[in-house]
């Protein structure tokens, strides 16, 4: 887990305004900048980002939060990844509890990923330039329909014909990093000994693969004539893991909001011929099985996945494995479908067949993979036999075990139930479901916390805005707060001290990316906070101040009015009664003090 004092020091670092502005076209309005928000269709800016808060905020549709959720729920980044990613631009380097590598070798693994992060974007540029002076290639290109425009949207480049091309971009040929980059490939003897070298593609389009933040970190090329392999991709280096990555996905992102969904397709020309066609939202594994991985990636960018396959034997298997990667994720908030299209078409050749009014009539009707999950499981099973429904059983048991409990679940294991002659509750028991769903008939007992309202709201407001307030809140501050009620008393006393161990330099971003990876709880104040005027500290510092010492004086006051019932003797009566009276004394002398000096 990586420190809160570290992501504290980070959103100090960075500026919220420079990363957006990577991605989101921002103008100076005000005290703030503003420009079209990325998550949502909008023709004017209602889009904020504040220098001073560290937070962007949309008043069209709510999105708001510090550099690190931009990054999340733009590039579609974990949060790790997101932190990594700031850090590395600042100059940080993300401490983990369990990291045990030496400075100086971490500080050359830092060195080796930029050398090899430096050496693919030469490539791509030099496969880029070369495509200008391939008139076969372009030609191939033309006739799969593409343009130059969507080309040089997906940066396509050509590696021509000749075995050290790369020479004349890398005039250290040799250099280690062109082989751990995958560019070149060295040929040994049987005895292990450095033979030669040659750049591992050779007279192929090539198609860079870049990851969420737009860098290339791996290609594949694509054979124009016959041949094989007809793909040839890179090999997994320190840059690139094909269970990681998606083809287009950098590319994608924007038309995935704007359609609402993505779909996942199975090559990189099925990406780039759908883009064409105008369906931009488009993406492709990387000649591998969709993974646990890949899914997570794409529910971060939509509520909603279309996977589609060919309607061959290999198109179905490949569904069948996609079905197994999404199982662990599925929820009752996100749908996923399988569009399958016949067996003699992939995406590419049926859109260009029969257009795409009709491909997407496809993408419409596509499988739920709750129908999809019981055709698998059902298959050629004879269900008229007892044995049929067994085998049935037996085949959907580990594909319902993976799945987490949901009301998705429950509908699932009804329609096997329906399918096998038997009730859900009998399925959920014989399968030894993880909190059944079937067999509960009483749901969870929900929060009986109240909303903040009132004097507490505004505490609320005042320590999540000025972070460093909670450092003026003494234990006797945080025990006045019990006149609110012990739940809420509890809830702010947790906030004031969460707070104060951002110290001095606390600010409204580092605490809202906190309460934010704690739950939505504080989700409407942080945008509340985001969307108004900033309130002066000072203002809020004498305002916070005056109200705790007049909850200190209540306070002091009801103890003094069950002071007289509270069965103690004289004396302590007396001792008692002089240490109220001096506290309350105090804290007036305190008050007058505050108000001559105004």
């Amino acid at each position: 887990m990586i420190p809160q004092s570290f992501i504290s020091d980070l959103l100090n670092r960075v500026d919220i305004v420079d990363v957006v502005g990577r991605y989101v076209q921002l103008k100076k309005g005000g005290a703030n900048f503003q420009g079209l928000c990325p998550f949502h269709n909008e023709k004017s800016p209602s889009f904020t980002v504040s220098p001073t808060k560290q937070f962007y905020h949309c008043f069209g549709c709510g999105a708001h939060g510090t550099a690190i959720g931009f990054l999340i729920e733009y590039s579609g980044m974990g949060f790790v990844d997101a932190v990594k990613d700031l850090a590395q631009g600042v100059g940080m380097v993300v401490p983990e509890q369990d990291d045990k590598i030496p400075p100086a070798q971490r500080a050359q693994m830092q060195a080796q990923s930029v050398a090899l992060s430096d050496a693919m974007t030469l490539a791509a540029d030099y496969y880029k330039g070369q495509l200008r002076k391939a008139p076969s290639a372009i030609a191939y290109l033309k006739g799969r329909g593409l343009t130059g425009e969507i080309a040089a949207r997906f940066a396509l480049g050509y590696a021509p014909e000749g075995w050290d091309n790369l020479r004349a971009v890398f005039p250290k040929y040799d250099a280690p990093v062109l082989a751990e980059a995958g560019l070149v490939i060295d040929k040994v003897d049987e005895e292990g000994r450095h033979i030669k070298r040659y750049d591992r593609f050779r007279e192929r389009v090539m198609f860079p693969i870049r990851n969420t933040k737009g860098q290339v970190i791996a290609f594949g090329g694509r054979i124009m004539e016959q041949g094989e392999p007809k793909y040839l991709n890179s090999p997994e280096t320190p840059l690139f893991s094909k269970g990681s990555e998606l083809y287009g996905l950098f590319e994608a992102r924007q038309a995935i909001r704007d359609a609402g969904y993505v779909l996942v397709t199975e090559g990189y020309m099925d990406v780039v011929a759908l883009a064409q066609m105008g369906f931009p939202q488009a993406v492709a594994t990387l000649g591998t099985a969709c993974t646990t991985t890949h899914v997570q990636k794409l529910l971060r960018q939509t509520d909603n996945v279309v996977f589609s396959f060919d309607g061959d034997r290999a198109g179905r298997k490949a569904a069948r494995r996609a079905l197994e990667a999404c199982l662990p994720h599925v929820s009752d908030d996100k749908t996923i479908k399988f569009l399958f299209l016949p067996a003699e078409h992939d995406p590419d050749s049926y859109i260009r067949e029969f257009g795409a009014p009709a491909f997407e009539q496809q993408v419409q009707e596509a499988m739920p993979l709750s129908q999809f999950l019981l055709r698998e499981a059902a298959g050629e099973h004879d269900l008229d036999s007892p044995e049929g429904r067994a085998r049935v059983q037996f085949d959907a048991k580990p594909m319902l075990q993976a799945m987490t409990p949901t009301a998705l679940r429950l509908q699932i294991v009804r329609g096997l139930a329906n399918m096998t002659q038997s009730s859900p509750a009998e399925i959920e028991a014989l399968f030894e479901l993880a909190k059944p769903v079937a067999a509960n008939r009483k749901a969870p007992p929900k929060s009986k916390r109240q909303e903040p309202v009132g004097l507490e709201l505004k505490i609320i407001r005042a320590i999540v805005s000025h972070p460093s307030l909670a450092l003026q809140l003494d234990e006797s501050a945080q025990q006045a707060f019990a006149q609110f009620g012990p739940e809420q008393c509890e809830h702010l006393v947790h906030l004031v001290r969460l707070a104060q161990e951002l110290g001095d330099n606390g600010t409204f971003a580092a605490l809202a990316q906190q309460l934010k990876e704690q739950g939505p709880e504080y989700d409407a104040i942080i945008g509340e906070i985001a969307a108004a005027p900033e309130p002066e500290i000072e203002t809020e510092r004498m305002w916070l101040t005056a109200t705790v010492r007049q909850l200190k004086l209540d306070m002091l006051k009801a103890e003094l009015n069950q002071l007289f019932s509270a069965g103690l003797s004289s004396e302590e009566l007396g001792v008692r009664y002089r240490e109220i009276t001096a506290k309350q004394d105090m804290l007036m002398r305190e008050e007058q003090l505050e108000l001559s000096n105004r």
